[in-house]
């Protein structure tokens, strides 16, 4: 199989292709390494070369299943591979050998999915950006001085460039919208407790969230379809859809009212061009016959950024205290980066009644944006600040941990909201900016409507095409 035809194919075309034996399963993932090895040393995307076992497995026969034989990457965070490493992008976790797959693994390969290799995040997924020092930084293929953004910013380079058509994610804070908002890609954050994360428990106080960066629309409806498999004892349950997401995509989504948010959603403004897209795109959803306002959320967002960054420091802490309990050694010097640290010292202080209370004004910020949706079926706005930043700006070069912060939300103001409320959001490649770089552009739904979304993904995908438009990088 060509490099022309096996990157025209999304991971259901792939699947088409091998059930109808115009290509094999071998040849499609025989294309899938040589773009790795073309591209990848550019790109640092996958920091994990699963081969051998790939083609091992396909010894034995193409995998059964709706994406049999389809090549797939696993972020190396949230995501246990049997047998391999899960290190967090931490030097720290180097030697975590998982002795199991984790439920969502144990349901890629029920759909048939070849796992190859295993891509790059940020360390312990807490940056926007993925720019660990143990396996060093991934680039854009839009542009290489750019970030692909994070934490799955990995598959979102990786899809981008041309690996894979679609590629396992997490999103803690905005981690699959951010990277798909960078990398030109479909990126949908499903709803909490859609995708268990057996065997572990809830991530940042059910903040975090699985499924995938994806090319087309149809690749991510039903990829959550395969994933909807709720687990004994999870924390969080939504039972699996009555129509299937892959049918809804087809679907008319009827007339929306859809709340527009042109800047940040605490008000505050954005880079001129993503505003200009965002206007761009509420015209397009009114000539689709969608029915548009502005709207403001009125919510308390400097509580609602230090509640849930109380939260997530005291996860960051627990983790290390965690590990370095099993071992029996404290941390060392160099073990974890400096962001880790920094969040794992602010969350040695949190109290028990702070996290409480934190939790609280978390679940009170869901409410209140649960009422907003009583009079709109769906919020749109920018999904990032800017188009992807340079790499290495976010820590500062030299590095400025004092302004970390505000550059940090200056880039990702709209996404973390839509973490702690729980509820669905995706972000689409509708708008480039002057430079050429991607711009995304976010819509929510109310808490477990992935199918609004989708419906009205797929009918934005057919008004607004995107399939054609790849980076200019090609190794």
């Amino acid at each position: 199989m060509n490099q022309d035809d096996y990157q025209a194919q999304d991971a259901t075309g792939l699947a088409a292709l091998i059930a109808d034996r115009q290509v094999s399963a071998d040849e499609v993932l025989d294309a899938a390494i040589a773009r790795m090895e073309q591209v990848n040393p550019t790109l640092n995307a996958v920091i994990l070369d699963l081969t051998d076992q790939a083609r091992a497995q396909l010894k034995q026969g193409t995998p059964a299943g709706p994406l049999g034989g389809v090549p797939w990457l696993i972020k190396d965070i949230g995501a246990l591979v049997a047998g391999t490493p899960t290190t967090s992008g931490s030097r720290l976790m180097k030697d975590a050998v998982a002795p199991a797959d984790s439920a969502i693994v144990t349901q890629y390969r029920k759909a048939g999915l070849v796992i190859f290799g295993k891509t790059n995040t940020p360390e312990f997924g807490l940056e926007p950006v993925t720019e660990p020092e143990f396996f060093g930084p991934t680039l854009n293929p839009w542009d290489l001085t750019r970030t692909p953004g994070g934490s799955s910013g990995g598959a979102g380079a990786a899809v981008a460039g041309g690996i894979v058509p679609a590629a396992h994610a997490s999103d803690g804070g905005g981690s699959i919208r951010t990277p798909a908002a960078c990398c030109g890609l479909f990126g949908m954050k499903p709803s909490r407790g859609r995708v268990s994360s057996a065997p572990a428990g809830e991530g940042w106080g059910g903040a975090s969230v699985q499924h995938a960066v994806t090319r087309s629309v149809r690749d991510s409806a039903l990829l959550l379809d395969l994933i909807c498999a709720p687990q004994p004892g999870d924390p969080y349950f939504l039972a699996p859809p009555a129509t299937p997401f892959s049918e809804e995509v087809r679907r008319d989504p009827g007339k929306l009212r859809i709340g527009v948010i042109s800047g940040a959603l605490d008000g505050g403004s954005i880079d001129p061009e993503c505003s200009a897209a965002v206007a761009d795109v509420a015209k397009l959803c009114e000539s689709l016959g969608h029915s548009v306002d502005e709207v403001a959320l009125g919510l308390d967002f400097d509580a609602i950024r230090d509640a849930a960054g109380g939260v997530i420091a005291a996860s960051v802490h627990a983790t290390l205290e965690m590990v370095t309990a099993q071992r029996g050694r404290p941390l060392e010097d160099g073990e974890v980066d400096i962001v880790t640290r920094a969040m794992a010292s602010r969350g040695a202080r949190v109290t028990g009644a702070a996290y409480v209370q934190g939790m609280q004004t978390l679940h009170a910020a869901g409410r209140a944006v649960a009422a907003i949706h009583e009079r709109f079926d769906v919020l749109l706005s920018s999904t990032l600040g800017s188009p992807p930043i340079p790499k290495g700006s976010l820590r500062g070069e030299p590095l400025d941990l004092a302004g970390y912060g505000p550059r940090l939300f200056a880039f990702m103001p709209n996404t973390q909201l839509f973490n702690v409320t729980g509820q669905p959001a995706m972000t689409v490649p509708l708008a480039w900016s002057r430079a050429g770089l991607p711009i995304g552009i976010q819509f929510v739904a109310p808490m477990g409507d992935e199918a609004t979304l989708f419906r009205l993904a797929g009918q934005l995908e057919q008004a607004r095409p995107w399939a054609d438009r790849r980076p200019p990088f090609g190794g």
